[in-house]
């Protein structure tokens, strides 16, 4: 019986301390993306790459980006010119016409690189967590956008009795509250925007590389949803029209 009870309390115990460390659902924001005819805002698209480039990529690679994406449309949207500036600001490994190797500048054709030549050596700079990939965060996180703008805002200082271990951080919106990566977004004005930009306070960059991540997961959503606008107008068109055909094949017809 003692057992029994001792198993018993062992489980209340072991539920009261998981409810504890279960992660705070975010909130929902408003995007300008948001329904069925909603769409990327490009400054706000552009700011979002500029955090990414200054706070971001010292940690985090965009494999599956390209940096000729950054000129296309229905992102960003930077001229030719400006993605190719971009581009040529990284260097890649390459080899020279006698086999050694160098570095090259980036191209356009060239994808966003990893900060790491490794995992292992991603890991030996940051405390043997593994910083993952931000192409497709978004799509890989349960309310992707909610999420990861609640995670970058949502650090604070450990609570009373929280026990912190070494070399973590306490964010409440990440499951068990301890996070490897420290606050990326540390003060407003952290990144420089040109004039006729909103002030760059710590919320306003965390919506504006949101807004970027969420374009690097899903680059076709805007002609998506005029491809499916379209198509539901052309499905109500179609109907209308089977509609008046069906009354005038079976008009003489009895029912």
């Amino acid at each position: 019986m003692r057992a029994l009870l001792a198993i018993l309390l062992s489980i209340g115990f072991a539920g009261i301390a998981s409810a504890e460390n279960e992660a705070k659902h975010p909130e929902h924001q408003s995007w300008s993306w948001d329904g069925v005819f909603g769409t990327f805002n490009r400054q706000q698209l552009q700011r979002g790459y500029q955090v990414y480039k200054e706070v971001c990529a010292a940690c985090h690679g965009m494999n599956f980006v390209a940096f000729r994406n950054l000129s296309e449309p229905g992102g960003p949207e930077f001229s030719e010119a400006q993605a190719k500036a971009i581009a040529a600001g990284f260097k890649f490994p390459a080899l020279d016409d006698k086999g050694e190797p160098i570095e090259r500048n980036g191209t356009p054709a060239d994808r966003f690189p990893s900060p790491f030549p490794n995992e292992v050596a991603a890991r030996a700079a940051n405390n043997n967590a593994f910083p993952p990939d931000l192409s497709v965060i978004i799509k890989a996180r349960h309310a992707g956008p909610d999420y990861i703008y609640a995670l970058l805002v949502g650090y604070t200082d450990a609570p009373a009795g929280f026990d912190l271990l070494p070399g973590l951080n306490y964010n409440e919106y990440f499951e068990g509250h301890q996070i490897a990566m420290p606050a990326p977004l540390t003060s407003d004005g952290q990144v420089t925007w040109p004039e006729g930009n909103p002030p760059a306070t710590k919320d306003q960059m965390a919506k504006d590389v949101v807004a970027f991540m969420t374009w690097a997961a899903e680059p076709k959503m805007e002609e998506r949803k005029q491809l499916g606008v379209q198509v539901m107008i052309f499905l109500a068109a179609l109907s209308v029209l089977l509609f008046f055909a069906y009354r005038r094949v079976w008009s003489d017809v009895e029912h």
